[in-house]
């Protein structure tokens, strides 16, 4: 056989191109690095490495990267591509310096470390709610009530935090039941505050059944927040939050509005989770909140995670959800159109990462998640969790991300150990497959909880991921919502002011 002909052959089943192909300086411009999501059937969306993004007719990426796109035929898109980082006309950009200080401004959150310290004060509860993530008790507080000894603990390694901005949140269980150790908690953290220079918000989460004036005006000496939970309207919230021989819904309304009244109108938050009950309902939901006094609403759907699962009426597909999540937000924008101010929190969160060169705390929304970096849980066993889901796990016996002990683990073993670095193997969706090469991954996370959860592997599949699948379409919704409606756009922009 000839030597020309072996060599065509090979060329034909090469997986790679000759070298030439890659040869940039034929065009008259330079890549950098971006990629293109289509957003619907006219128009496409380029996203940068810092952000940055480009509303485009469809074709446009496949234009720019066959060099077809012209600086004098082309010269408004040309120039944005220039100044947004797409493209250059040299080989290495003159502005690299800028952009390289703007990824660092991305992930500057790394910096200050854990912010966010959970004490799980109490397991005992004295609701019986269908999605709780948990398996509750109600009895023998000695068990299931945080010692004082652990409490101690979980102090002294929050206390090692690098971060000067913490934040001390205690959760049950009904934390309220455990109320005295709330309150030796708080004095004991702020008396430790002050040696160490560090600044601490403080807050129960609460059901609100409990809820008296004496505790309100203790928190309002202590400045300590309250976040409740509300579900929706009456019929709703008592469906989903079941408090026996009684109303959870009524409770919860006379508790919001006893705490207004003693620690003022912008100390309680609340939170609502949906139910497949709940996905009848969303303009009600959405209603609800604005009736109620709140200015905004997180829409979030049910954790895949410990005891909410053995029920199957919580079990929904994701596009349930994504269908409730829409035409919830379409209430909400209706509601800006007339002027009123109410956002949807997971929204605007997606929107800070988008419009701005700032990162978010939210856990699940940050790479290197959030997991640790961010957040760590102490149960009120003593045992040391990388996230409050990933203790709902350990309630189902899976101790995949219990990082040690309050009893005899140190701070370093807690957050630099084996079990720290194995989890840190697989936390940045920049080097995962299929987030790596994704148009939205600035704006995504990275969950291993989650994908161990649903997936059994903590890398996880994007393709059959939910955590994926619902976080791509409410991006992708986002961005087609402000291409196709300028007032939108300037809604959005109003959330973030």
């Amino acid at each position: 056989m000839m030597d020309a002909e072996i060599v065509k052959r090979r060329k034909a089943f090469r997986e790679f191109q000759d070298f030439d192909y890659y040869d940039q300086s034929k065009g008259h411009y330079y890549l950098m690095p971006f990629n293109f999501h289509r957003i619907n059937d006219e128009r496409e969306v380029l996203v940068n490495e810092v952000g940055d993004f480009l509303m485009v007719d469809n074709g446009t990426f496949e234009k720019i990267v066959n060099r077809k796109i012209n600086k004098y035929d082309d010269k408004s898109l040309y120039e944005d591509l220039i100044s947004n980082f797409f493209i250059s006309e040299e080989v290495y950009s003159p502005n690299i310096d800028l952009l390289s200080n703007r990824y660092r401004t991305k992930k500057l959150f790394l910096d200050s470390f854990t912010a966010l310290h959970i004490f799980v004060i109490s397991l005992r509860c004295e609701h019986t709610c269908s999605y709780c993530q948990v398996s509750r008790v109600t009895q023998n507080k000695d068990k299931f009530d945080m010692s004082i000894s652990h409490i101690d603990k979980g102090i002294d390694i929050m206390m090692r935090s690098p971060n000067k901005y913490l934040t001390m949140e205690f959760q049950g269980g009904e934390a309220l039941l455990a109320f005295e150790n709330i309150k030796y908690g708080v004095k004991k953290a702020q008396a430790e505050a002050l040696k160490f220079g560090k600044e601490i918000n403080y807050v129960i989460c609460t059901n609100l059944a409990l809820i008296t004036e004496e505790i309100l005006f203790w928190c309002k000496e202590n400045s300590v927040l309250v976040s409740a939970s509300l579900d929706g309207p009456k019929h709703v919230h008592d469906t989903n939050r079941t408090k026996p021989h009684a109303s959870s819904y009524d409770l919860a309304i006379k508790g919001i509005e006893l705490t207004r009244k003693i620690l003022g109108e912008d100390s309680i938050s609340a939170l609502m989770t949906t139910t497949s009950h709940s996905l009848k309902y969303p303009i009600e939901i959405v209603d609800e909140y604005l009736n109620r006094g709140f200015n905004g609403i997180f829409l979030r759907n049910i954790s895949p995670y410990g005891f909410a699962l053995r029920t199957e009426k919580n079990k929904y597909n994701t596009q349930d959800f994504l269908d409730f999540y829409k035409v919830a937000l379409n209430r909400i924008l209706e509601i800006n159109k007339t002027g009123v101010l109410f956002i949807e929190e997971f929204t605007r969160l997606i929107l800070t990462k988008v419009l701005t060169p700032f990162n978010v705390s939210f856990v699940d929304l940050q790479s290197p998640a959030g997991l640790i970096n961010g957040v760590i849980v102490f149960n009120y066993d003593g045992g040391v969790y990388a996230t409050d889901e990933s203790r709902m796990l350990a309630e189902e016996n899976d101790h995949s991300f219990r990082l040690g002990n309050l009893d005899d683990s140190t701070y370093d073993e807690i957050f630099y150990g084996n079990k720290s670095q194995r989890i840190a193997q697989i936390w940045a969706n920049e080097t995962i497959a299929g987030c790596a090469d994704c148009a939205f991954q600035q704006y995504c996370g990275a969950d291993p909880v989650h994908n161990w959860a649903t997936q059994g592997d903590v890398y996880g599949y994007r393709p059959n991921s939910s955590f994926c699948q619902k976080n791509m379409e409410i991006i992708r919704y986002v961005f087609e919502l402000m291409d196709s409606d300028t007032e939108v756009k300037k809604i959005f922009e109003n959330w973030l002011k």
